[in-house]
């Protein structure tokens, strides 16, 4: 209920418990300290690398779904959007097809792929299995083991298998663990693993611990997924943790119910439906080791695959309200499952996930998008802006916040389903935190906000903010710093997020965003700033005392410039949300800088590379300024200084190509869906009924094919129906199950021989099919029988444009 205007709601919290003091020794990890003496470790509260505190980011990208031509581009883009480690399956069936014969070349190769990970300067955290999920066949173990022997047991048999491919993956990584002075950090155990029959339960993980360690995989972490009851043995193993946005694999054809990923973990570190393929009605060990263990992710959604039965499309906040909530309530270590996308290897055309082989669901044979911040392609999709300012933020600020406990709310929400309860927390240390808070919910519109204040008890004072009540909207969530220090200046709070620091020969830079409506209001201690001035004169800013405090509130995009008491002067930098999206940090000539651009920005062997899908034109600001002009690929142009930014302007010749579509043959009727499989729902059609698929020829000129002077191009598919598969001769080199976004095949990334035809088939969707669709992308409402149509194809290219240092740099 919406309070009246004269009427504030103050949100009260209790910060002042002192910080849990860390307890060591509780796990049995492995080799923690590499030949140069640095350490990766961990306690009862967080992770450590060098003895201090560490809150890194993971993303999943598995390298067997991504060409190995694209592996060392794909690292580089993920680093640049302030992700530090990359965790990837080992998919059994992959690499051992048939007993005894392994396969560890071309894209399964492991061992250059963990050496492009070292390359690009990221850590490596492998996940063995032996089984994995990863939406493939038995989750990855071998047709011909499952045909023989028990599998996820302590069956001797079964064991014999797994230690000769645990072997074989040792052998890959040789030389390469962290112990040996390589990236690789972690093993994970198994996945989703909540057995208890015979010859399984927690001694079957520590069954696979021994193993892996027996044939040389000696890291400093061991892992295992701790939700949905999964029973493991205790101190051998840390639990990690998830949570996704929606549920695809669920059996209900209308609008998920709000998922409980959008409230803060106060009571259990255990999330709600992830998924996983088997059930355990007892509790799981994963509350029971909450003391002993730190909070850490694995599995927070980066989007979510489309499943048959179920296919929503997310929105960018859908995935990054996540943050604030997961890390408010403790999380020290934030993984996405799936960071970048791919396709499952060519030939493998029955590897997917299927309920005609016994899965619970059913996936496309070949694409597996995920909706990730970077797609199949590795493209960048608009949830990356949203996301990037967060990772910079734990890059910068992270080894704070891990030491930070977690301080909840006198009043809770009931449930996920309470949307009137304000959802905050704070996790604070003494006088010093942060304040988060969530007002969007996916699909399920919150109520403003209206009159709010927060008063934050902390260990010697409350410290109220903002001065004034304020409104918030809904779908509006952020993290706001309390007792930031600032160089010589220390913030009392903030309503703005801070992002990042830099160091530049004028003083320290910060660099907050703002909060959409929210004005931004910088507060600072007494004693600490004794002039505040705007940096330029396109500069806004007010400042006035409020109880002793000097307050300034800058205008979004305003830098300013506070003077310390030491005499030492910092530089606030103020970023509305829609510019905070287009920012990367970035090392270039010599130091980290800050990069503004619509296009995807990153560092490749000292040269920043900028692309952009579409537009041949590219506007770069850059700060501090480059000394000398830098050398470029293209012509540019360096205008005159916007602000304290360098402008720069780069077009470069347009290049586009027609596409023809030429009917082949119309669809026929298609029978009802069936239901039926473990989930007793919709299943995907037998293979005999795609052959009353509608199908075009598709006509692209060789020359588009091979991207002339491109980064890559897309061919870009709109179309209304059920199933769409793309052919190459009579190679299947692509499918989608429609879900409403336009398709794309980056002609870099998939096969396409340029003598065969190129054939896309639509499987008519019915008007009756029980399959879920976001209502905005829906077409059944508008037929009356079913729908196979193209709506439209493009030729899309990605241009490139590359700076390097100038010479006289």
């Amino acid at each position: 209920m919406n309070r009246p205007r004269d009427m504030p709601t103050t949100l009260t919290i209790d910060a002042s418990r002192p910080a849990t003091t860390p307890l060591v020794d509780t796990l049995r990890m492995g080799a923690n300290t590499s030949p140069d003496g640095r350490t990766i470790g961990i306690n009862s509260r967080y992770l450590t690398r060098d003895g201090e505190p560490w809150l890194p980011v993971m993303g999943e990208l598995h390298y067997a779904r991504v060409p190995e031509a694209h592996w060392d581009d794909a690292l580089a883009k993920v680093k640049a959007a302030g992700v530090g480690i990359v965790s990837s399956y080992v998919i059994w069936r992959y690499h051992e097809p048939r007993s005894g014969q392994f396969d560890w070349n071309a894209r399964l190769d492991l061992r250059r792929f963990v050496e492009a990970c070292a390359k690009r300067g990221l850590y490596a955290f492998v996940r063995i299995g032996p089984w994995v999920h990863a939406e493939v066949r038995y989750g990855g173990i071998p047709a011909w083991v499952v045909d023989q022997v028990p599998t996820r047991s302590d069956d001797p048999l079964y064991l014999q298998y797994v230690q000769r491919f645990f072997a074989e993956i040792a052998a890959q990584l040789e030389g390469l663990l962290w112990k040996d002075g390589g990236p690789v950090i972690g093993i994970q155990l198994e996945n989703e693993y909540n057995l208890t029959g015979p010859q399984q339960g927690p001694a079957h993980i520590a069954t696979l611990k021994r193993l892996a360690r027996e044939v040389g995989l000696d890291t400093p972490l061991y892992t295992v997924t701790g939700w949905d009851n999964a029973v493991f043995p205790r101190r051998e193993v840390a639990p990690v943790f998830g949570g996704y946005a929606d549920l695809p694999w669920g059996t209900s054809t209308a609008m998920s119910a709000p998922s409980e990923v959008y409230g803060f973990r106060f009571t259990s570190r255990v999330g709600g439906d992830l998924g996983a393929q088997t059930h355990n009605s007892e509790p799981g060990d994963a509350d029971a080791v909450a003391s002993e263990t730190p909070f850490l992710g694995a599995e927070f959604g980066g989007g979510v695959p489309t499943m048959y039965r179920r296919r929503p499309v997310l929105d960018p906040d859908d995935i990054a309200a996540m943050l604030p909530v997961q890390l408010g309530s403790g999380v020290n270590l934030y993984g996405y499952y799936m960071l970048h996308g791919g396709r499952n290897p060519p030939g493998d055309v029955d590897g997917q996930e299927s309920t005609a082989t016994g899965g619970y669901n059913d996936l496309p044979i070949v694409n597996y998008d995920f909706q990730a911040p970077f797609g199949a392609n590795g493209e960048a999709h608009p949830v990356l802006g949203k996301l990037r300012p967060l990772h910079l933020f734990l890059q910068q600020w992270g080894s704070d916040l891990a030491t930070c406990d977690v301080y909840a709310p006198e009043l809770l929400p009931r449930g996920a389903d309470d949307l009137e309860t304000p959802r905050f927390s704070v996790r604070a240390d003494g006088d010093r935190g942060f304040l988060f808070f969530n007002n969007h919910v996916r699909q399920h519109r919150m109520p403003e906000r209206q009159g709010v204040q927060f008063a934050v008890k902390l260990a010697t004072r409350t410290v109220m903010l903002p001065a004034a009540p304020i409104d918030i909207t809904p779908g509006t969530w952020f993290v706001w710093p309390i007792g930031l220090a600032l160089g010589g200046a220390r913030l009392r709070y903030a309503t703005a997020q801070p992002v990042t620091r830099l160091s530049t020969p004028d003083g320290e830079t910060y660099v907050f965003s703002t909060t959409d409506g929210i004005a931004a209001e910088f507060a600072f201690e007494p004693g600490y700033v004794t002039r505040i001035a705007p940096a330029d004169s396109r500069s806004l800013l007010t400042t006035d005392e409020v109880n002793g405090v000097l307050v300034a509130r800058p205008t979004p995009g305003s830098v300013f410039i506070a003077t310390c008491s030491d005499d030492t002067r910092i530089t606030i930098i103020t970023l509305a949300s829609e510019d905070i999206e287009r920012l990367s940090v970035l090392p270039f000539d010599g130091q980290r800088r800050l990069v503004l651009t619509d296009a995807l920005a990153f560092e490749r062997d000292g040269e920043l590379v900028l692309r952009s899908t579409g537009a041949a034109s590219f506007d770069l600001y850059v700060y501090p300024p480059l000394q000398h002009a830098p050398i470029s690929t293209r012509a540019f142009v360096e205008a005159p200084l916007d602000g304290i930014f360098q402008r720069f302007a780069v077009s470069v010749p347009p290049v586009a190509f027609d596409v023809g579509v030429t009917p082949l043959r119309f669809a026929q009727m298609v029978p009802s869906i069936a239901s039926g499989g473990a989930a007793r729902a919709a299943v995907e059609p037998a293979p005999e009924s795609f052959g009353k698929a509608a199908a075009w020829r598709i006509d692209v000129p060789e020359e588009a094919l091979n991207a002339p002077g491109l980064s890559n191009a897309y061919l870009s598919i709109q179309y209304a129906g059920d199933v769409g598969r793309l052919f190459s001769g009579a190679d299947l080199i692509d499918d989608h199950f429609y879900n409403g976004l336009p398709w794309q095949i980056g002609v870099r990334n998939v096969t396409i021989d340029p003598q065969q035809s190129l054939v896309l088939t639509v499987l008519p969707m019915r008007a009756d099919a029980p399959v879920y669709l976001d209502a905005r992308h829906d077409p059944r409402s508008a037929i009356s029988d079913q729908v196979a149509e193209i709506l439209g194809v493009s030729w899309v290219p990605e241009y490139e444009v590359v700076f390097s240092r100038s010479a006289n740099g």
